[in-house]
């Protein structure tokens, strides 16, 4: 078992969310808070004082509307200034925040927002209005609508300036409501409704107290991993456990934060933002990775030369480094040169300043965490579930392993249970699950520890490795166990045009794997192999490309036991989206949908 047991700080935690955020606001006034985009180019800013006035007036607006302690309201919006705001405006009126996933479909939507029975939802704009709309008859606690962008009709859908009005009138009326009501909020009442989004059946409402928001950010603050003098970029989905833990570290630890939910922007605003650090989920750092190496691979010559040879004296270096050896001399002048070379210009695609990554929602293969620190970015991967506010374990900046998701946060511990399963206990532990007792009682053991599902292992030193989800472990008919996530992490390190790469093989005598490749890699490849302005689709079926990533599988295979190696293979002629139902909105693979969708060609596989 390991436990972190520096738990001084916990004796001096705020006692909610709302006075995290008021405190924050008296302690950092006139410092930056957000930035976000305004227009084609520009960026507008606030302060903490600003913030906290628009937040104090949409609470007293929620007041207004008369939603009382613990009631739930709804945010479906992608991830902006605005989401952000509404939250803390729900936090400071007592209420409980319910996520959406903007990509969520209507019928999810409404179940979401009836199984928790929303009394007011932020919609982000009219395609979030529609989905209400749709199912009104379904949502009868649902009294008002506040939407950021959408279409009002001056009754049941009202803007967000409107509901700032009325709370502007609330104000006058209730001078220190809002101070108040943060105070009466006890550390142990409900602050969010989470909707994990599952791979299998309904949806299930994770519920999060105040207490658990407040201790991850503290958990953070104590470690001096951050300061108010960073910059966070935020684009993670706030309907997700880790974008949300990230605002609460930001209240704990005063940094600014520029906000932008566009994927596809990711890479462009990190040059202009210039960030100190970011969270992203490993898909992120998977593209940005194959990106750089493909390019360089393209101009081929001296260039590609220079970065081959400047990464196997980067990596050489690193390990060195992490080992506690010294570097010899001719080594660290060749890396000096190569620093100037090639590392800086990768650092200035990532803005220039980054300190360090958090990587979290999904393994990291350690290769491509290798590869980003021979390029001098720190890469922390660490580990959580929504079960426990998202985070459990983290590597620090001055102590970490890669490979390992870390420690345990102060305060917390985490054990290795039977059949390896990785168990956690501390004050970031869900309430349960909304409505569903059975559930919450399967997913505790008898002393109370949260099962996770996870299988790892604990070193002496208490870094913690997640080795695979349990229940995809699956037995081939010869009887050897495959951990399939290990095996696609390899490839996805192997092969810089790869999306996805899924094996499966239970009760099988062999291994075999549905390969997708990255849309954005391909139209590159495309233009440089007589190819240009074809679809996907005959990219992927030319025999070129099959050969190509045959030749990857096979350098795959020799990494691998036996009775891993993938025998057969095929590239699907779509990649994997989360609007197709294949991907979680948190870019996870949903593997039985992935399976049911492909039973027939996977069983021609044996055929």
């Amino acid at each position: 078992m390991a436990v972190n047991a520096d738990i001084s700080f916990l004796d001096h935690l705020a006692p909610n969310v709302a006075v995290q955020f008021l405190d924050r606001v008296a302690a950092s006034s006139d410092r930056e808070a957000y930035r976000f985009p305004s227009g084609d180019a520009a960026w507008e800013s606030r302060t903490w004082a600003e913030t906290g006035r628009e937040v104090s007036r949409l609470a007293a607006g929620l007041l207004a509307l008369g939603l009382e302690s613990e009631q739930r309201v709804g945010i479906a919006s992608a991830t902006r200034y605005e989401w952000i705001v509404a939250d803390l405006a729900v936090m400071c009126a007592a209420g409980a925040t319910t996520t959406v996933y903007p990509s969520t479909n209507s019928e999810d939507t409404a179940y979401i927002l009836s199984d928790s029975e929303c009394r007011v939802v932020f919609a982000e704009d009219d395609e979030q209005l529609a989905k209400l709309r749709e199912h009104k008859g379904e949502l009868p606690h649902l009294a008002k609508v506040v939407t950021f962008d959408g279409a009002t009709d001056g009754d049941w859908v009202i803007g967000l300036e409107d509901l700032a009005v009325l709370g502007d009138a609330y104000l006058a009326e209730h001078p220190g409501c809002i101070e108040e009501t943060a105070k009466a909020i006890a550390p142990d009442q409900l602050a969010t409704l989470i909707y994990t989004s599952g791979t299998t059946g309904r949806p299930k409402g994770v519920r999060l107290r105040h207490s658990s928001w407040v201790y991850e950010g503290s958990a953070i603050q104590v470690q001096d991993i951050l300061d108010e003098t960073d910059l966070q970029f935020l684009w993670l989905p706030m309907a997700h456990s880790f974008g949300k833990v990230l605002l609460s570290t930001q209240l704990a630890c005063g940094f600014a934060t520029a906000i932008d939910g566009r994927v596809d922007k990711i890479v462009e605003n990190l040059g202009i933002v210039k960030p100190t650090f970011m969270g992203a989920a490993p898909r992120i750092f998977e593209k940005a990775h194959g990106r750089i190496v493909t390019m360089t691979e393209s101009e081929g010559g001296a260039k590609e030369k220079l970065f081959k040879q400047a990464f196997a004296v980067g990596t050489k270096v690193d390990r060195l480094k992490r080992e506690g050896k010294s570097v010899p001399m001719g080594l660290k002048l060749q890396h000096g040169l190569f620093d100037k070379l090639v590392f800086s210009k990768v650092r200035d695609r990532f803005g220039g300043r980054v300190r360090f990554f958090i990587s979290g929602s999904a393994p990291l293969n350690q290769e491509i965490a290798e590869w980003f620190n021979a390029a001098g970015i720190l890469i922390l991967e660490g580990y959580g579930m929504t079960e426990n506010a998202a985070g459990a374990t983290v590597n620090h900046p001055d102590d970490y392993r890669i490979g390992s998701v870390g420690h345990a946060l102060p305060g917390s511990e985490v054990r290795i249970g039977e059949g390896d399963e990785v168990q956690l206990r501390g004050p970031h532990i869900m309430a349960g699950y909304h409505n569903l007792p059975e559930e919450t009682e399967k997913t505790f053991t008898e002393d109370g520890w949260l099962r996770t599902g996870d299988k790892g292992s604990l070193d002496a030193d208490g870094f913690l490795t997640i080795t695979g989800r349990i229940k995809d472990l699956f037995k081939t008919s010869g009887g050897k166990y495959i951990a399939p996530t290990s095996i696609e992490s390899k490839f996805k390190a192997i092969c810089p045009y790869t999306s996805q790469f899924m094996v499966f093989g239970a009760g099988r005598n062999y291994c075999v794997a549905l390969v997708t490749l990255d849309p954005d890699a391909m139209e590159t490849w495309a233009a440089e192999n007589d190819m240009a302005g074809a679809s996907y689709t005959d990219i992927v079926r030319s025999d070129k490309v099959k050969a190509m990533i045959g030749e990857y599988v096979d350098q795959l295979n020799a990494r691998l036991n036996r009775w891993e190696t993938i025998k057969k293979w095929e590239l699907l002629d779509h990649d994997l989206t989360i609007e197709s139902g294949e991907l979680t909105p948190s870019m996870k693979v949903k593997r039985n949908v992935v399976e049911e969708n492909n039973q027939a060609r996977i069983a021609a596989f044996y055929e």
